[in-house]
């Protein structure tokens, strides 16, 4: 797909992050857009920087949906293709996702699930609703974002990360599998997986939200009955007032956010770029690199952690 312009796209998680930034690069490309989010509010700021930038003719739309919902997924293919009075759409993002739950052993098995089912179900959906969709069109991509995770499957020493790396491998041999599937059955259409590692986002703070922990708008009084479910989920929560508790979380996303080595609009365009030149497998960093690196060499070192620092150190020496 050598140009995305006159081409009708669809972005789950559309309303930040690189979510976000694919539509408003879609967009700025001369492709209309149907995004999709959680938030209702931030999926209407993205349509309206979305069409700040975009040329003449180019229909950007937002919807709410819960991609963990098959029913609301439904919902929003059908609304979209009527907006967009159209039959079939060119490109899917399944780009929505959670973290969170990263203790199959100690946390709530509904939180577990929750996480699993926005990172996995939520592409599965996708993929039942619009895959057909694409195969209508003359030519179309398949875009799932699985993660770094979706071949290392943890956090580092002491940060289990098991519903989400569980989901992420799924995503990652889903999109595997469909393409010698589509190559058989859709030749026309094709998929691609995206792994980042450690871009620039919202996801802490969306993460957190998406259970009910949003520290910039609870009370007080929330927020200290909060307090015990933030420290199981390894955050900085112990011995602190609620003001400085409150700006510990805040802080923690934007520096997730602020200080990662790819920022979310750099992912997008990486994406973008792979789909462009036909990639199935499209990483995002350097991280995610290094650590696909170190596993395809070394499969029985993947969970140690000294092997791996060895390996990091090796390739930052080289330059890589």
């Amino acid at each position: 797909m050598d140009s995305f312009a006159g081409k009708l796209a669809v972005v789950t998680g559309g309303g930040s992050g690189i979510g976000r930034e694919l539509v408003r690069q879609l967009a700025a490309a001369g492709c209309s857009v149907a995004g999709c989010d959680l938030d209702p509010g931030t999926i209407a700021q993205t349509v309206e920087l979305a069409l700040d930038g975009a040329p003449a003719g180019v229909q950007v739309t937002g919807h709410a949906c819960d991609v963990a919902d098959e029913t609301q997924v439904l919902r929003f293919r059908d609304d979209l293709l009527a907006a967009h009075a159209a039959d079939h759409v060119n490109l899917v993002f399944s780009n929505a996702g959670v973290g969170g739950a990263g203790s199959f052993v100690k946390d709530p098995r509904d939180e577990w699930e929750r996480v699993f089912a926005i990172d996995w179900w939520g592409v599965y959906y996708c993929a039942r609703a619009f895959l057909p969709l694409l195969i209508k069109s003359s030519e179309g991509v398949l875009v799932n974002t699985s993660s770094v995770n979706g071949f290392w499957a943890t956090l580092g020493p002491g940060a289990p990360h098991t519903a989400y790396s569980t989901a992420k491998f799924a995503v990652k041999g889903f999109s595997e599998a469909l393409i010698e599937d589509l190559r058989t059955n859709a030749p026309h259409v094709r998929v691609a997986v995206v792994m980042p590692g450690h871009v620039g986002t919202n996801i802490v703070g969306n993460s957190l939200r998406a259970f009910g922990l949003d520290a910039e708008h609870m009370t007080d009084a929330e927020l200290e009955a909060a307090r015990s479910r933030l420290i199981e989920r390894g955050l900085p929560a112990g011995g602190v007032p609620v003001a400085e508790l409150r700006e510990r979380l805040i802080k923690a996303n934007a520096d997730f956010r602020d200080k990662a080595p790819v920022t979310a609009a750099e992912g997008a365009t990486i994406i973008l770029d792979g789909v462009r030149s036909g990639a199935w497998r499209i990483l995002i960093g350097q991280d995610a690199a290094r650590i696909d690196a170190f596993v395809r060499a070394s499969p029985d070192a993947t969970y140690d952690y000294a092997e791996l620092g060895k390996s990091f150190r090796a390739a930052a020496d080289q330059g890589i």
